[in-house]
């Protein structure tokens, strides 16, 4: 029965991993995409007095973040399945992640 708890915990890490990883980075991607369309203004093409609509600079901000977060998901991808390959891994031991010698 012991057995049976320890694959139940796995699973639920490897579930969590893959919704995180799987429809996370694509959700923030979205959220980036949404918040670019913010700071140009929305769906509206013109402001109130019928001129051209007023930029939002925290929209660019967030896309800006978003895309950062995306990006270095993506960079630690990388590098974990390189690393492997080298006969390294990664380590978030400190904090911030290190290649170490596999041991």
């Amino acid at each position: 029965m012991e057995n049976f708890g320890f694959a139940f915990e796995a699973g639920w890490q490897v579930v969590l991993v893959g919704v995180l990883l799987g429809a996370g980075l694509p959700a923030v991607f979205a959220a980036g995409i949404r918040s670019l369309a913010y700071a140009g203004g929305g769906a509206t093409t013109s402001g109130a007095d019928g001129g051209p609509a007023a930029a939002k600079p925290l929209g660019t901000v967030l896309a800006g973040a978003c895309f950062l977060v995306v990006i270095l998901g993506i960079v630690l991808g990388l590098t974990f399945i390189l690393a492997s390959g080298f006969g390294k891994e990664l380590d978030f031991g400190s904090g911030i992640p290190t290649l170490v010698d596999k041991s």
